[in-house]
């Protein structure tokens, strides 16, 4: 394995010149390939188009864009030369932007568009040290000449594509010079990451630490030369960045798609890929629009959808036990299992088979032709989601990570993953659980905090070596915050958050995640927000999916026109209080603590940058700032 990211890359592309490294969509709609000798001779060029105009060694680069083929290149070229990426999407807030890149210390910001030029001159007077901005489309002559005007250079990215040229032809070898200094200690990458908790920290990541989890990960999530991955996740996280690596480190292809439903889907007809990495909610729109669509089909369809379901999931369940595909926290009792087990397997087995043929085969089809496995990371993926694309053949497999761990912890493995849990950490990984309070190793099977220790930790984060020593103790180990469960095979089945749990006044610890997963069952709900913080019972803020509420409306004849209407109706606040109850009770295993007393219902949906984090995560902090009126209505005494 190469030592720097930039040589891996060269690597791969002498070994698969020819090879496709991206297919990106072009103004008429369809796809264009770009070879991976092409992209890397695009790679040298800028990075001798960023020596011409002064980049130094370890200087801070801000990469301010969304998902697109010039990122790669730019990225890559700029750690070619040792340089340091600070990187943010086209949705960061200009405050966002001021703290980044002054906190960072960036003199040179490549950035997508007009519209993040715009951002970045609005608050030149708060970046003193911004001298120069690199854009990959083409701007308007205004930011031109309001960047002369405030004394920052603007260029093109394909003006330093062509500075890097000229300049390669006279200073011949000087790029890959460059490349060859670099370290696998070096720092590659600074990512802001405030996630759900609000306050930024800068996670400083070097080329060994992604790495470093290459080899295990490419034996669980394989790819052959030529093979497609479709994107759809923001490339300055963590997550779609391990994933693009792993892609290429394997001379696979990147597909450029967007996360929405219709264009995802048509993307996949036309790509074909064999992996789609994305955040579980990805996933939970697939699995909602297949259950939509039945409904609203109706008739024998439906009846045969639902017929066939149902027995697809308890032959999967019976399946997972008797053939060990499910998460272990005691000794193995198949033997006893199987005499009681096998018939019923046996019996459903050919129903299944048939769902397959008349129901599922339509539904794995629209993955495309080629599809071995969707990979779901960045949050938890809900159980029932799990279940059903496991049942109807569609492998789904969890991973589990931080931005501080490079990101990937753990994976299920494609050709044989194990329900239950997001798979065991890799094997660079030291992993322990430890009892919050004391500290003490657990071991197996015993819930506590996750701890990691190995290559993938990060270095810390930047000029913050308070925060840095709060999460990393002196032996090295790092403290995740998530509550876990290790299995008899080491397997990781993550509980929660620490800094999500909530302490009721009667002193229970309640863990909102499996609450609020299970309310989101519920045909009615589309988001659910577990509230009780210091109170005497539980609360929940709940966002109705819109469509279905409006056609419980029309079926019932109820006399709303308006959606806001509807949702303040005491007509549908008894159904969600109904689908809730219905959920959350002592028959599906919840305490009498962890029911939900009272409920508001929300009009609107939550927006990344938001309620939501940018892998599409609840920012609890935020919805108590947001929605504090309605919170302290649902705690009146």
């Amino acid at each position: 394995m190469e030592t720097t990211l930039p040589r891996m890359f060269r690597k791969v592309a002498r070994q698969y010149p020819e090879t496709a490294f991206q297919m990106s969509r072009c103004s008429d709609g369809h796809f264009e390939p770009t070879t991976y000798k092409e992209a890397y001779e695009s790679i040298v060029d800028f990075a001798g188009g960023l020596l011409s105009v002064g980049v130094q060694r370890e200087e801070h680069i801000g990469l301010i864009s969304d998902n697109r083929k010039e990122w790669q290149i730019a990225d890559l070229g700029l750690l070619s030369i040792g340089a340091i990426d600070v990187p943010r999407g086209c949705d960061a807030s200009v405050s966002d932007l001021e703290y980044i890149l002054s906190f960072s210390e960036t003199k040179i910001v490549i950035v997508e568009n007009s519209s993040q030029i715009q951002k970045i001159l609005g608050i030149k007077e708060k970046l003193p040290l911004v001298r120069t901005l690199i854009v990959f489309d083409v701007p308007k002559q205004e930011d031109f000449d309001k960047a002369g005007e405030l004394g920052v250079q603007v260029h093109l990215f394909s003006e330093i594509i062509e500075k890097g040229k000229k300049f390669n032809e006279e200073n011949q070898g000087r790029v890959e010079d460059e490349m060859e200094k670099g370290k696998w200690d070096d720092l590659a990458t600074i990512i802001f990451t405030s996630g759900t908790t609000g306050t930024p920290k800068g996670v400083m990541l070097s080329h060994g630490n992604f790495i470093s989890q290459l080899e295990d990960i490419c034996e669980r999530i394989y790819l052959y030369p030529g093979d497609r991955g479709i994107l759809v996740l923001p490339i300055w996280h963590a997550f779609e960045r391990a994933v693009e690596y792993v892609v290429f480190s394997q001379a696979a292809t990147l597909c450029y798609s967007r996360p929405i439903g219709t264009v995802l889907l048509a993307d996949m007809q036309t790509l074909n890929p064999q992996l789609i990495p994305a955040v579980p909610r990805v996933f939970e729109a697939v699995y909602d629009g297949i259950f939509r669509k039945m409904r609203k089909t109706g008739g024998i369809v439906n009846l045969l959808f639902k017929f066939f379901t149902k027995i697809a999931l308890f032959h999967s369940k019976l399946d997972r036990v008797l053939f060990a595909r499910t998460s272990r926290f005691k000794m193995d009792l198949r033997l006893i299992q199987w005499p009681a087990y096998v018939i019923p397997w046996l019996v459903c087995y050919p129903i299944k088979l048939l769902g397959g043929v008349l129901v599922f085969r339509k539904i794995r089809a629209m993955f495309g032709n080629n599809f071995r496995a969707a990979i779901s990371g960045g949050g938890a993926l809900p159980p029932a989601v799990d279940k059903f694309f496991w049942a109807i053949g569609v492998k789904l497999v969890e991973g589990y990570g931080l931005t501080e761990t490079s990101p990937i912890v753990s994976v299920r493995p494609i050709r044989r993953p194990i329900f239950g849990n997001v798979g065991a950490p890799i094997r660079e990984l030291a992993c322990r659980v430890v009892d919050p309070a004391t500290g003490k190793d657990l071991g197996k099977c015993k819930k506590g905090v996750l701890q990691l220790k190995g290559p993938t930790v990060m270095k810390g984060y930047y000029r913050q070596p308070e925060l840095t020593a709060k999460v990393i103790d002196e032996n090295g180990w790092f403290n995740t915050g998530d509550i876990a469960i290790l299995t008899v095979n080491n397997e990781i089945c993550l509980k929660g958050r620490i800094k999500d749990t909530i302490v009721q006044t009667g002193g229970e610890n309640v863990e909102p995640l499996p609450i609020e997963m299970k309310m989101q069952e519920s045909r009615y709900i589309k988001t659910a927000v577990v509230l009780g913080q210091d109170q005497r019972y539980l609360a929940a803020l709940i966002v109705p999916e819109k469509s279905e509420v409006e056609q419980y409306c029309t079926d019932l004849a109820l006399p709303y026109k308006k959606y806001e209407d509807m949702v303040k109706s005491g007509e549908v606040l008894r159904l969600i209080e109904t689908e809730v109850a219905t959920r959350i009770n002592a028959k599906n295993g919840f305490k009498s603590y962890e029911r939900i007393n009272k409920i508001a219902l929300l009009e609107k949906d939550f927006e990344v940058g938001k309620e939501l984090s940018a892998k599409q995560e609840i920012a609890r902090y935020k919805i108590n700032e947001i929605y504090a009126k309605e919170i302290k209505n649902l705690f009146k005494n």
